[in-house]
């Protein structure tokens, strides 16, 4: 079964983070947020499982990451419990940084420039944003009042969705200014997401572009 929906792991994950990212953009935020979300949560979880079967081991520690981090989301749904919050975040950080890591690994090794290596640079970009948010928010949460421009109440869903704002901003380092770290440590880690931004976009873009002009060359030669 998984090896049908193989071929199409990249659409599939990047169809999951799109919907997630802008699924509030079409449909109205209190139908989004407490019924669709979720389940568009757990499509992305699956997707991602997908992205790495090829590796037994690492498919094995993602789907236990899996299982606990829902697990998790359950207990604190029944028992109206939200200490396990910092657990959770941790168990999806791990998650997606070894899906990243993967997505990356993935497109380095493409010696075809097909479809699926562009929707795939495109994910491993969306993911490494991602994974910006949930290091700003353990942060904020850590240290509440590192970022001015967002609301200082405790984590709620309009605190995380500024984050997540903030995050993506500035990995395309577009910084509008209108949030902004203000401890040291927020300042360095927004220091880290730029640059990461820049090395993916100058280094992994690159070098895609260059096998697919390479490729183009090729086939031109061949004719």
């Amino acid at each position: 079964m998984l090896n049908k929906f193989y071929p199409y792991r990249f659409e599939l994950f990047l169809i999951t983070q799109l919907a997630v990212l802008f699924g509030s953009l079409f449909i109205p935020s209190v139908w989004f947020e407490n019924f669709i979300l979720p389940t568009l949560l757990l499509l992305n979880l699956c997707f991602g499982l997908l992205l790495v079967s090829k590796s037994k081991n690492l498919t094995r520690i993602l789907f236990a990451l899996a299982i606990l981090a829902l697990g998790f989301v359950v207990f604190e749904y029944l028992e109206e419990e939200n200490s396990l919050n910092n657990i959770r975040l941790g168990l999806y950080f791990i998650f997606y940084a070894l899906v990243t890591l993967e997505i990356m690994r993935q497109v380095w090794k493409a010696q075809v420039v097909s479809k699926n290596v562009i929707l795939g640079l495109i994910s491993g970009y969306i993911s490494l944003g991602l994974l910006s948010f949930f290091l700003c928010l353990t942060i904020e949460i850590l240290n509440p009042g590192s970022f001015s421009g967002i609301e200082t109440s405790a984590i709620s869903p309009s605190k995380s969705e500024q984050l997540m704002y903030f995050a993506y901003i500035t990995l395309m380092t577009i910084g509008y200014g209108d949030i902004l770290p203000i401890t040291d440590l927020a300042q360095k880690a927004s220091m880290f997401i730029g640059l990461i931004g820049q090395f993916y976009l100058v280094i992994l873009t690159a070098i895609v572009v260059g096998k697919y002009i390479n490729q183009s060359s090729t086939d031109f030669n061949k004719q």
